[in-house]
């Protein structure tokens, strides 16, 4: 019997391993390039994407868990009627218990309090935190549960970051709830990190949170939209359909900025957020800066990147350093680095602490803030949001932003890049089994 159930296993791994290697992907291009600038461009995104540009919306950057945690804080303590919020990583801390004892306290005086939180990704709010919540009238749901009927979904997660306040005001981007985003401690920092941080003797940068991170605080015509994306893994969860108008208010114009809701979920391998990455770097006309905590671009979306330098578009692309919590998969985006160099891409590792920052800027003109990493698991596996924005003046503070973190990054050149360990470059083959199950 232990034989027959050794050869099953193994018989399960090499399935596994063939379908990993073998598994075609899917080879994006665009039919014609257009200027993100460009009427034809607004129109094509909406038509190929299925989702409206509204108008009239007002954005805020919030930089680092010191700003946009006691900002998530003070809307919920402001909420009248609803506090919807969805996430991959709700770990127990200080920063959780600032949320937590907010939505609380709220739902004590009638606000429906709602949590989607992922079921791998937030396990340790099992027990006493979820009783907690519970005890105080909130509602929480975990996504994709591990069960034997949902074994075929265990791969995928949401990953998605939102927080919805009365329908009115919604904050999304890079960020979860955790203290590795919030105190400036190495032991706030995961313990793969808090290593790190000891070998090298030093710890964040001072008032620098363990992780760089970004958030947006939203408000206008596009929060129902986003709203309507937490409905969905609401009835996901549990079955119901989000209908009362406390959910839906009406949304008056807020100011003058064009925003498009970018989700993506794994119904459909083409997702949404790939297909607007594509078009927007095959589009570009002066510059794309990226800045992604795991670059593993798979080779449409390489090629596209390449030819994008090649042309004349400056491409600077932002990464973590040595201070990262997926050392794999660092070194499986340092595999992809030579190519992208030889075509005149810029490519910066972040010296201070973790980055965990998700932009896109492309011209003066689109910005992309969300959940989305550069990885076929947010590509092609979890459910993720972000939201394009269209704006000048957006872009350029998001470029400021992005031009400080390069003021505190190396920039990795070819002679660097070829000089790598004969260890890292050993790891090659090992790299690319993980660039293609990512």
């Amino acid at each position: 019997m232990t034989e027959v159930i050794a050869l099953l296993a193994l018989t399960f791994l090499a399935w596994l391993l063939l379908v990993i290697l073998f598994t075609p992907r899917i080879d994006y291009r665009v039919s014609t390039p257009l200027r993100p600038d460009s009427e034809e461009f607004r129109h094509v995104i909406q038509a190929t994407c299925q989702a409206a540009v509204h108008d009239h919306n007002a954005v805020e950057m919030l930089i680092n868990g010191i700003q946009f945690y006691p900002a998530m804080r003070d809307a919920i303590l402001q909420a009248r009627a609803t506090v919807n919020l969805e996430a991959y990583i709700f770990e127990p801390g200080e920063a959780a218990d600032m949320l937590i004892d907010a939505m609380i306290a709220r739902a004590r005086d009638g606000v429906d309090v709602r949590l989607v939180l992922d079921a791998i990704g937030s396990a340790s709010m099992g027990g006493a935190p979820a009783r907690r919540l519970s005890e105080a009238g909130c509602q929480l749901r975990f996504y994709q549960s591990i069960a034997w009927h949902r074994l075929h979904r265990l791969n995928n997660r949401t990953h998605r970051e939102l927080l919805i306040v009365d329908g009115r005001v919604a904050f999304t981007g890079g960020a979860g709830v955790a203290d590795w985003w919030y105190t400036p401690t190495v032991a706030s920092a995961p313990k793969r990190m808090a290593a790190a941080f000891r070998r090298r003797r030093r710890g964040p940068a001072a008032g620098a949170p363990a992780w760089r991170d970004t958030m947006a605080r939203i408000e206008g015509p596009i929060v129902a939209a986003l709203q309507g994306v937490f409905a969905e893994n609401w009835l996901e969860c549990g079955g119901e359909i989000l209908t009362s108008p406390r959910d839906w208010p009406p949304l008056e114009p807020k100011g003058t900025i064009e925003a498009m809701l970018v989700k993506s979920s794994p119904a459909d391998r083409a997702t949404t957020s790939r297909v607007v990455f594509q078009m927007l770097i095959e589009g570009a006309v002066t510059s794309i800066d990226l800045s992604t905590p795991y670059f593993l671009p798979d080779r449409s979306l390489r090629r596209a990147i390449a030819r994008a330098a090649q042309r004349g578009v400056r491409v600077r692309v932002l990464v973590p350093g040595q201070l990262t919590d997926q050392r794999l998969v660092r070194l499986a985006s340092r595999r992809l680095y030579g190519e992208l160099l030889d075509s005149g891409v810029r490519i910066y590792e972040y010296r201070p602490t973790m980055t965990h920052v998700k932009t896109l800027l492309v011209d003066d003109t689109w910005s992309l803030i969300g959940t989305t990493n550069v990885d076929n698991r947010s590509f092609e596996h979890n459910d993720e949001v972000n939201v394009a924005f269209r704006q000048a003046a957006l872009s350029a503070r998001l470029r400021a932003y992005f031009e400080s973190d390069l003021a505190a990054s190396g920039e990795v050149t070819q002679d660097r890049w070829r000089g790598r360990s004969r260890f890292e470059k050993l790891l090659g083959p090992v790299c690319w089994i993980l660039e293609r199950q990512q």
